[in-house]
């Protein structure tokens, strides 16, 4: 069983959680998600089963979309409602300002992560050092916003919005900093993970869904193929059936070996590997003196 599978992850769960779980119902030894979504949010989580998982980096780096809700004129610990509240006030600020601090995050910035995080610092997820009562100063990271969209706004605290940022963004960050231009605190009420790269809500299945797909026989249907869910980030290069047997064995072939003309193919790169119409794996075009090759980087027959 190799593939992806388009999880919609309920509230409750972590990333980790859907893993553990659908490895058990599934029977599948090797089950990987593409990036972690707050146990308390909801949505899009690609799931990796057998040799998909070895093309999971490819999918974690691609960029994400947001439907979120924000609470003006709160602060907590956590930059979500379930921290401890550290400050309210009821002096709140008009639509026109809201737009225009939203506006202000388009384009690149730094963002500082919240500090209760998965991200490790000493060893430590920064979560459970903020448990343990300890604070850090935690590194700002660059983060990309492409698109940022007020959807309502209910007078005087409720506000939601759609936001499509790159890997790394945290929304209950962004939430905490636009309060903090307002001046009057924000936090994130809920959130949606719609999208990310080539996945979309729309087409996700729940755990039950997956396990009633997988009951009545049909399960292969949830499975996206690893050159489908590769097709829209690697470039692809298409090599003469012949050459099929070395490569199957992780080795190289010259260019004497290609079906197709490697047409915007960057040296170096990774690209999708085809057979003919057989799928092999992950590779790359490389140079030697005058001399040019493709190689392997996984083979996933």
């Amino acid at each position: 069983m190799n593939g992806v599978i388009n999880v919609l992850k309920p509230p409750g769960m972590t990333s980790s959680d859907v893993v553990v779980y659908l490895r058990a119902k599934l029977g599948v030894r090797k089950v990987g998600h593409t990036g972690t979504l707050d146990p308390e949010a909801a949505g899009v989580l690609p799931i990796c089963l057998g040799k998909a998982t070895r093309i999971s980096d490819y999918l974690m780096h691609q960029d994400k979309v947001y439907r979120c809700g924000m609470k003006l004129g709160i602060q907590t610990d956590t930059s979500d409602l379930t921290g401890k509240v550290t400050a309210r006030t009821d002096q709140f600020p008009e639509e026109k300002q809201i737009m225009e601090s939203m506006m202000s995050y388009l384009g690149e910035s730094d963002q500082v992560p919240p500090m209760h995080s998965a991200i490790k610092m000493g060893g430590k997820k920064l979560y459970q050092l903020a448990r343990q009562g300890v604070t850090l100063e935690v590194p700002p990271r660059r983060i990309r916003i492409q698109q940022i969209r007020l959807l309502s706004f209910h007078p005087p605290d409720s506000i939601q919005f759609e936001v499509s940022c790159s890997k790394g963004t945290y929304i209950r960050a962004l939430c905490r900093d636009i309060g903090n231009d307002l001046g009057c605190g924000a936090v994130m009420s809920f959130l949606i993970r719609t999208g990310t790269g080539p996945f979309f809500i729309q087409e996700s299945s729940s755990l039950d869904e997956i396990l009633l797909a997988m009951k009545q026989g049909y399960l292969f249907r949830l499975i996206q193929p690893m050159e489908k869910v590769l097709d829209p980030i690697l470039p692809a290069i298409f090599l003469k059936e012949e050459s099929y047997e070395k490569i199957r064995h992780g080795n190289s072939v010259g260019v004497e070996f290609l079906q197709r003309a490697m047409d915007g193919i960057v040296p170096g790169r990774p690209c999708r590997i085809f057979c003919g119409k057989t799928f092999m794996g992950i590779g790359y075009c490389k140079s030697s003196g005058n001399n040019e090759f493709i190689g392997m980087k996984s083979v996933l027959l």
